[in-house]
């Protein structure tokens, strides 16, 4: 029984000084984009990261750069946590409200719109809720939940689950029953959760492009794509500080405004799946 005791103490223990470690020092968890030198740049982003086009601009950044460029997979609200904790030095993400707040506090520098692409309400083709005859996303909302309609959310704080829940407010609902079923993960793996149970889902529409192609997801279908609360720009933040690291920071946030960053922007996917996945950062101006 006493060595017993003690085995679990220690157990317990040791989970305690685990738990205490620094996420940095508990392993780099950030995937490396392009060859390690000179200074190291920690990039935090969801989907741009997760369909290759981070690493295409990564690419074009580290040539003729001694650089080192990695990336941790982050919804926007995870990420702007790791830049404000210092875990990343630059953060791509769609979250304007914490973006403004996480510049008023000082702690990030440099919102600098890089472009967007538009949020898809996607669902089964039957349409139990009529969601597509809605006159705007609100109102299809409301219709998905009154019909108690599955609905999968990512329920993780992220960009899109912050536009999610903004228009549940405006359509006046608190979500929530058997009908409202969370993820708790990111934007592919959502979305084809969805389409296994058939359920409605907001997508970005690079991930629906690609999800398409790959997975093909032949129980959804498109029901609303339009809608100015469906419209997503995405903005690179900086970390505030000096040294190296905060110069390549920087540097990189400033590439991602200049032409040649704009050009792959906006031309990304499109040999791939018949249509680039994003808009550049003046076609997402004028879409706002």
């Amino acid at each position: 029984m006493r060595s017993h005791a003690w085995t679990l103490s220690a157990i317990l223990a040791l989970a305690i000084v685990v738990a205490a470690v620094p996420l940095s020092a508990a392993g780099d968890q950030c995937r490396q984009l392009c060859s390690p030198g000179g200074a190291r740049l920690a990039i935090a982003t969801g989907s741009p990261g997760e369909l290759g086009l981070l690493a295409e601009l990564a690419g074009a950044f580290c040539q003729g750069r001694q650089v080192s460029l990695c990336w941790r997979k982050a919804g926007s609200g995870a990420a702007l946590k790791l830049l404000q904790k210092g875990a990343v030095q630059v953060a791509l993400v769609h979250a304007p409200e914490a973006e403004k707040q996480a510049i008023a506090q000082g702690w990030a520098l440099d919102r600098t719109l890089i472009g967007g692409n538009r949020f898809y309400l996607v669902g089964p083709a039957a349409d139990p809720a009529r969601a597509a005859q809605a006159n705007d996303a609100a109102e299809a909302y409301a219709r998905i939940a009154r019909t108690g309609s599955r609905f999968i959310t990512r329920a993780d704080g992220s960009g899109t689950h912050k536009r999610e829940m903004a228009i549940w407010r405006k359509a006046g609902i608190q979500p929530e029953g058997s009908w409202y079923l969370p993820s708790r993960d990111f934007m592919m793996a959502s979305l084809r959760l969805a389409d296994r149970k058939g359920a409605y889902f907001m997508t970005d529409s690079s991930t629906w492009l690609v999800g398409r192609a790959r997975f093909g997801l032949k129980g959804l279908t498109v029901l609303r794509a339009d809608d100015p609360e469906l419209v997503n720009t995405y903005h690179a933040l900086r970390r505030a500080g000096n040294g190296p690291q905060a110069d390549l920071a920087r540097e990189f946030v400033a590439f991602l405004a200049s032409p040649a960053a704009q050009k792959i922007i906006a031309g990304y996917g499109r040999q791939a799946y018949g249509q680039p996945l994003y808009e550049n950062a003046a076609q997402a101006a004028k879409a706002r």
